[in-house]
């Protein structure tokens, strides 16, 4: 410190910093860090000199040292790459001429709070407490890939990048930061680009509620691959672009209660994949956007059907409970938008699900559109036989179309032979003429009450017989299918 004259500024800071005390350089007005580019020398400190005191700055006997220092312009650049800092760094409400680089360092503690940077570069940053950012206002990219934060990430409130610009990075980059604590980017988080987290192991809860973030036709949020020890909760958030959660574990929610996710022409929402215990879309708008949940497990998965979009992807999808309770039919609407098509595995889930909760109704219901979805995908000459058993008995899930088809058949039969007895084949050995069980053993392939075989009718009536015997053939092995695929099914 001997070689850099200090200005009255710096000496004040270098005295505060011995001591664990804090400057404040905001002027009673309470002007913000947005027009630091105009402060004069009374608020201005340069980074050699800040950077000085952190490295091989005073200290006091008996005195703790601490950067705390309030409404600063820093000019210069604040270069701490592989520093061991000892002393927690306060530096709120500053404004940064140049970016802070801090890669590879190790930091006790930093809070930027409502300070205005041009980037932050800290891959493989150490902090041992926690990292504050909140209501920051960061130009250009925040690196922090690599990182290992102790304790817990603060962004609530923060803009990242800015409205318009190109940016080639993430606005914010995560990947593979280990965070011990909890991540809290919520209170209305902006960033205007790409906030990646992929490959990020965060240990407490991840929280974006109220967050917009921005970048059309591009990629909002990258979370691919995060793992979290508890919940991620973005409730309310907005994002014009896709989310990307592909391969996300979590044993906690995935929580978009009230999230608008928009990225019309392409994927809005990618959670392909996952292993989380829920993922909720309560009171979610309509999703603009495909959405893809193939080969995810939930173990509960919340969304109307009017939160759908028009293209959805399900193939692998796995779930235990599906809420809220809809009827069958709204939910087969959605099936019916797969991108892949036919998905059976599709129908299946949806069909245990309400068997879980007791709804064997409409468990049938999603079961018998699923043969009839199957069978259009049939070739034609395959296709009478299922329209058969469908017109017939719903493929065995329709029991109550059996017992109408017999009671019709056996009741034409009965009225006709018993206005036109049939011929008996021998007069003296023949049963008394019952048309009732006469019909009934045309009808009933197997049983027998030896009224077929002792009589014989003619002519038109002999045709009736026949398609009666027919009839009662094809329906006997209709319910037979039907009945044995139901059962399966149980």
């Amino acid at each position: 410190m001997e070689s850099i004259e200090l200005t009255a500024v710096e000496l004040r800071v270098q005295e505060a910093y011995a001591r664990g005390r804090t400057v404040d350089l905001r002027p009673s007005d309470g002007a913000e860090a947005d027009s630091g580019a105009e402060w004069g020398p009374d608020r201005t400190v340069r980074a050699e000199v800040l950077r000085a005191l952190l490295v091989e700055g005073p200290h006091e006997s008996g005195g703790t040292p601490l950067l705390r220092l309030t409404g600063a312009r820093i000019t210069g650049r604040l270069d701490l790459q592989y520093v061991d800092v000892a002393a927690p760094i306060h530096l709120w409400a500053c404004y940064f001429d140049d970016v802070l680089d801090l890669y590879g360092a190790r930091l006790r503690q930093l809070n930027l709070g409502r300070s205005v940077l041009p980037g932050l570069h800290g891959v493989t940053l150490r902090v041992d407490g926690s990292l504050r950012m909140t209501a920051c206002r960061v130009r250009g990219p925040v690196r922090l890939g690599g990182a290992r934060i102790s304790g817990a990430v603060f962004l609530d409130g923060a803009e990242l990048g800015e409205a318009g610009a190109e940016l080639t990075e993430p606005v914010l980059a995560l990947n593979r930061v280990t965070i011990d604590d909890e991540l809290q980017a919520a209170g209305g988080l902006i960033a205007h680009g790409v906030v990646s987290l992929a490959g990020a192991v965060v240990s407490g809860r991840i929280t974006f509620d109220d967050a917009v973030l921005s970048d059309p036709g591009g990629t909002a949020l990258h979370a691919s691959n995060l793992s979290g020890g508890t919940d991620l909760h973005a409730m309310r958030l907005t994002a014009h672009g896709r989310v990307n959660l592909r391969g996300v574990r979590m044993p906690g929610q995935l929580n978009f209660t009230g999230a608008r996710l928009s990225n019309p022409g392409g994927m809005a929402l990618r959670a392909s994949s996952l292993v989380v215990g829920e993922l909720w879309l309560r009171d979610a708008p309509r999703i603009e956007g495909s959405v893809s949940l193939r080969r995810s497990q939930l173990d509960l998965l919340y969304i109307s059907p009017e939160a759908w979009p028009d293209e959805v992807h399900f193939d692998g999808l796995t779930y235990a409970m599906l809420h809220p309770h809809e009827p069958a039919e709204r939910r087969l609407q959605v099936l019916e938008r797969d991108f892949d098509g036919y998905v059976p595995y599709a129908y299946e889930q949806i069909a245990a699900a309400y068997r879980r909760i007791g709804d064997d109704v409409a468990a049938r219901t999603v079961l018998l559109a699923k043969l009839r979805r199957h069978r259009r995908t049939r070739p034609w000459w395959s296709r009478p036989w299922g329209y058969l058993q469908d017109f017939t008995v719903g493929y065995g899930f329709r029991p109550a179309r059996a017992a109408l088809w017999l009671f019709s058949l056996l009741l034409v039969g009965s009225v006709t032979y018993a206005a036109h007895h049939p011929r008996a084949l021998k007069p003296d050995e023949a049963p008394d003429f019952d048309p009732f069980f006469y019909t009934l053993d045309l009808l009933l392939p197997i049983i027998g009450f030896g009224q077929e075989q002792a009589y014989a009718a003619e002519g038109a009536y002999q045709t009736l017989s026949y398609a009666l015997i027919v009839t009662g053939w094809t329906l006997a092995t209709t319910i037979a299918a039907g009945v044995t695929r139901a059962i399966s099914r149980q």
